[in-house]
């Protein structure tokens, strides 16, 4: 019978049925973890990584608490010294699929199966859903094949590789510039493309950008990444007039948005058709008793927004086993 009274370090993971199994260490499922966890429900994180994107963030800056800003792994390890502190662990595995519960719901908490690509199984009578959204792709000819080779969705991580060289950052929103202001002050020389005329960023971003003296070429995409062993060059068209141009440079990187990671529960018909989970106000998804928080769920991507859903998403889940808890007279 699930917890509200005591909670449990862990043990043999995979033969106990957790009150809440969190999918995600990143802020939404960090702070879940926290909100379950004091709550005294026994909680478990099974994560490929620890921060998501928030993790690959050089610097945050409108984050609550930090007006100085704070770099997005320092935010990352102080989030996860806090669920460590709580007695959460971080379980180092893909999640490839969730098993419904092979009862009726009314019958109260089903025990779901979640399916690790290590090939391992554990139980849960609550999940909550929060892996975020990967970098989504250009899909144009020679991406796929130069990724890591000059081809890189991370400044934070790649940057420091390019100090002196040429490379062009591919967006036109916060992440787009804020990465290329970064770029830049590590001695990057860096210019911006972006499919529109005009930027989706914050204004203090813009401005700040404006101010940088950072180049940028606007109404044009990139049709292609060129090299062989690395990136050499890029082809632009302008999309506006059609003309076709190549540009020399030694790494592209790519900030165009994010698509979600959610292959894994599309069976269980709560995705929609972006691949996203809807979720109400309370975080809940069409099944009862999974819950989803954070970038996952397709709204404001932002970290202050992801910190709130996992707390909800925390408390529908308390919720929902206390419920039940009374129905039964436990």
């Amino acid at each position: 019978m699930f917890s509200l009274g005591g909670f449990s370090r862990g043990g043999e993971y995979e033969r106990k049925t957790w009150d809440v199994l969190i999918i995600g260490a990143g802020p939404a499922g960090f702070t879940a973890a926290i909100y379950a966890a004091r709550y005294g429900l026994e909680t478990l994180i099974i994560s490929k990584d620890l921060g998501g994107n928030m993790a690959l963030t050089d610097l945050v800056e409108n984050y609550p608490g930090f007006p100085e800003g704070i770099s997005g792994s320092e935010l990352t390890t102080r989030m996860h010294e806090q669920v460590k502190k709580l007695g959460v662990d971080v379980v180092f595995d893909e999640v490839v699929r969730i098993d419904p519960a092979e009862c009726a719901y009314y019958e109260g908490p089903c025990k779901f199966t979640v399916k690790t690509a290590n090939g391992k199984e554990y139980k849960g009578r609550t999940i909550i859903i929060a892996v975020g959204a990967a970098p989504r792709k250009l899909h144009v000819p020679g991406e796929e094949e130069l990724t890591g080779k000059g081809v890189s969705y991370c400044a934070t991580c790649d940057g420091p590789l390019f100090k002196g060289k040429k490379v062009i950052v591919v967006g036109g929103g916060n992440t787009a510039l804020q990465e290329a202001l970064y770029l830049k002050s590590i001695g990057v020389d860096v210019t911006v493309v972006h499919r529109r005329q005009g930027f989706r960023a914050d204004k203090i971003l813009q401005d700040r950008f404006r101010e940088s003296g950072i180049p940028a070429i606007l109404d044009t995409v990139v049709t292609e990444i060129i090299g062989k062993d690395r990136v050499e060059a890029v082809k632009l068209k302008n999309v506006k007039t059609g003309e076709e141009t190549e540009m020399k440079v030694d790494g592209v990187f790519i900030f165009i948005g994010y698509e979600p990671k959610t292959d894994f529960v599309k069976h269980l018909g709560i995705t929609d058709e972006y691949g996203y989970i809807p979720v109400d106000m309370y975080m809940r998804t069409k099944v009862p008793g999974i819950f989803a928080a954070g970038d996952i769920t397709n709204v404001f991507k932002q970290i202050a927004v992801a910190v709130g859903q996992g707390a909800i998403a925390a408390n529908s889940a308390k919720e929902f086993l206390e419920e039940w808890k009374s129905k039964n007279g436990e």
